[in-house]
């Protein structure tokens, strides 16, 4: 069966690698808008800080089933680079993952725990939501300097673990902006104003690290007529970034008619920095060190997995549009009765 599609040992890595590298990007773009609401709940009073978790309570749990799905991918279909990239990004992977789980129990608990208790449970909310983003930052940092060890890598890991959180936190100001009115709502266009410098400069960050660490990677950019042919990607983000920038000094509008602009267009933002990234990397699955066909389980495995995909994938994203559909509007009061 598998000869009907041609060369299996080719198009099956190539599809799982894409299967992966959705996964992420949508995993990046929900579950970064809501880890940013947390990121800012310090700046929130109470009132605010409830109305926050209301406008991502529908979403958060079913975002993050699109990492679940990445690595599991990753696991399967590419388990020698499973193991290289998780033995190199142990500690972060661990941090992360308190981080979600200290996430996920301060959001029930802070509804349910006694007054007197709930600013802890905020603080755990905080610092679960912060410590996720750098976690992920970091991650990103090292993978961009091919998981090297060295203190260079290092350094530049913990400035792109800051400048993601601080993107994280953009996305999530324009989220609320999009998901509340009102005070709370002037108060993330403000968060927004002051988020959109870290993104600019964690974007020129890692777009200048890319090339600098691999001269594959700049031959791939800086070389004709490739030059030309990307050159819409980093005009495209400069057109966005100035477009933003426009909208968030004139927001909030009279009949909140714009509200939804600043979230679809740093949704966009991420996905050409993404795809810039995958083109940069790509056939690498651990950067200059194994390609999808080298590091992918044999064809046979691939076309198995293949099969459930084409069942599990659907009802993974119906399920997300279905959310997103039911819940659509302002967030309204919290409650859980």
């Amino acid at each position: 069966m598998m000869e009907l599609f041609g060369n299996p040992a080719h198009w099956l890595p190539l599809t799982f690698a894409m299967l992966m590298g959705l996964s992420i990007l949508v995993y990046v773009v929900l579950d970064g808008f809501d880890l940013g609401v947390g990121v800012l709940f310090p700046f929130a009073d109470d009132a605010e800080k409830d109305r926050m978790v209301a406008s991502i309570g529908p979403f958060w749990d079913a975002n993050e089933t699109w990492l679940v799905l990445a690595i599991g991918i990753l696991l399967v279909a590419f388990p020698t680079a499973h193991g290289v990239i998780l033995t190199a990004l142990y500690l972060p992977v661990a941090i992360m993952l308190i981080g979600l789980i200290l996430r996920g129990v301060a959001f029930e608990f802070r509804v349910k725990a006694p007054a007197h208790h709930k600013h802890l449970w905020d603080k755990a909310f905080f610092a679960g939501s912060l410590m996720t983003a750098l976690a992920q930052g970091f991650m990103l940092g090292k993978y961009i300097m091919g998981l090297d060890g060295g203190f260079g890598t290092w350094i530049f890991a913990m400035i792109t673990a800051v400048f993601l959180a601080v993107g994280y936190s953009f996305i999530g100001a324009c989220w609320i902006i999009l998901k509340t009115d009102s005070v709370l709502q002037t108060k993330a266009v403000n968060w927004a104003k002051g988020g959109i410098w870290g993104l600019i400069i964690g974007l020129i960050a890692v777009s200048l690290a890319t090339p600098w660490v691999s001269p594959r990677i700049f031959d791939k950019w800086f070389t004709f007529p490739e030059f030309f042919l990307l050159l819409p990607l980093p005009l495209m983000s400069s057109v966005l970034i100035a477009l933003l920038w426009y909208a968030l000094r004139h927001l909030p509008t009279r009949n909140d008619s714009w509200a939804w602009f600043p979230f679809a267009a740093s949704v966009v933002l991420f996905m050409l920095a993404f795809f810039g990234m995958a083109y940069s990397f790509y056939p690498y699955v651990v950067p200059d060190q194994l390609t999808i066909y080298e590091a992918a389980s044999a064809p046979e495995s691939l076309f198995i997995i293949l099969i459930g995909s084409v069942f599990v994938l659907p009802m993974i994203a119906g399920y997300t549009v279905l959310s997103y559909t039911i819940f659509r509007g302002k967030a309204t009061e919290l409650r859980y009765d």
